[in-house]
């Protein structure tokens, strides 16, 4: 009897020791990832004399996980604000440099206006710790009077307008799709800016030209991406050869992946790897965010070849337009 007792405790303790063994190996809930970009072109003004005509545009983007019952897990929050100028002679002008306002950090100069003596990127990472935990319509309620948030925002530390944040917000959580991001890991997301300068003639509008490529992921704790997503935001301020503005800001405007087949790269891209097949710029980006799964940021930077191209293997995986930009954008994740 003693025996059997004995043998009886044994393997209840083994029981004990297996179910905790499983427990360690459970693994962790896989989350939605999603991107998105609210853009809002403020200003396409004229030139008049010595005052350069200006275009300006304010991009907002959010990157989030999302769990099973709709609650945001984790959110990280950009934006890339930038105005551009062109002469009363038709000129172009370029600008000396890009950078977000959560790369300029001290340098974007909130904390000497702020009443809570904090910069824009100490107030955006405020309202990304309010946000977690929420689900999307809790979100949007905390939108109160003037764009400003309510007083769980600001006693949380941010006292700046948040209405883009959550639109953005409200773009990259009907984004979200499936994805092997979990809660453990971090969310980076880098922007980097090319821009394209064309003077007006006589016959032909000038140009001055952004493209704003966007490149989010989602780490492991090896510093590996278990998630990516990218886009495009792309802007053509046009004027004519007096420096008055041509751009129509009344009309829709979209990132690259939300123009779908809209944009119109199958038409008229480039058969670059020569199968006779020219893939959407969505599909592409696509593509080239596939290839970022398992790798590190260094690692993304040997997906370019010698050229602003993808290397042999992103090219026939299906990504054929010049990816610097992705690249770059990788690079910078903050």
């Amino acid at each position: 009897m003693k025996m059997k007792k004995l043998l009886c405790v044994s393997l209840c303790a083994a029981m004990v020791l297996a179910v905790a063994g499983c427990k360690k190996e459970t693994k962790e809930e896989t989350l939605k990832f999603g991107l998105g970009v609210y853009n809002d072109i403020t200003q396409a003004s004229n030139a008049e004399g010595d005052a350069n005509g200006q275009g300006k545009i304010n991009s907002a983007i959010a990157v989030v996980t999302v769990d099973a019952e709709g609650k945001i897990v984790a959110c990280q929050l950009d934006t890339s604000q930038i105005a551009v100028a062109y002469t009363a002679e038709g000129k172009a002008v370029a600008n000396d440099s890009f950078a977000t306002k959560y790369e300029l950090r001290e340098g974007y100069n909130m904390k000497g206006a702020s009443a809570i003596g904090k910069e824009w990127y100490e107030q955006a990472d405020a309202f990304e710790t309010v946000v977690c935990g929420k689900t999307l319509d809790e979100v949007k309620a905390l939108v109160a009077e003037g764009d400003k948030g309510t007083e769980e925002v600001i006693n949380a530390g941010c006292t700046m307008k948040i209405q883009e944040f959550v639109l953005a917000i409200e773009k990259a959580y009907n984004n979200a799709a499936a994805s092997e991001a979990t809660a453990s890991c971090t969310l980076k997301v880098g922007a980097d800016t090319a821009q394209s300068c064309t003077d007006a003639t006589e016959e032909k509008d000038g140009q001055n030209q952004l493209s704003t490529t966007i490149f989010a992921a989602a780490v492991d704790a090896d510093g590996k991406v278990v998630a990516a997503t990218s886009d495009c935001v792309q802007v053509k301020f046009t004027f004519d050869a007096t420096g008055a503005s041509t751009y129509d800001l009344t009309k829709e405007f979209r990132t690259k992946k939300e123009q779908g087949t809209d944009y119109g790269m199958s038409a008229y891209g480039s058969d670059k790897n020569g199968d006779g097949v020219v893939k959407e710029w969505n599909e592409q980006a696509a593509a080239f965010d596939a290839a970022c799964l398992g790798k590190t940021v260094e690692e993304i930077k040997a997906l370019q070849g010698d050229d602003s191209y993808g290397n042999a293997d992103l090219q026939t995986a299906g990504c054929t337009i010049t990816v610097d930009g992705f690249v770059k954008a990788a690079t910078k994740m903050e």
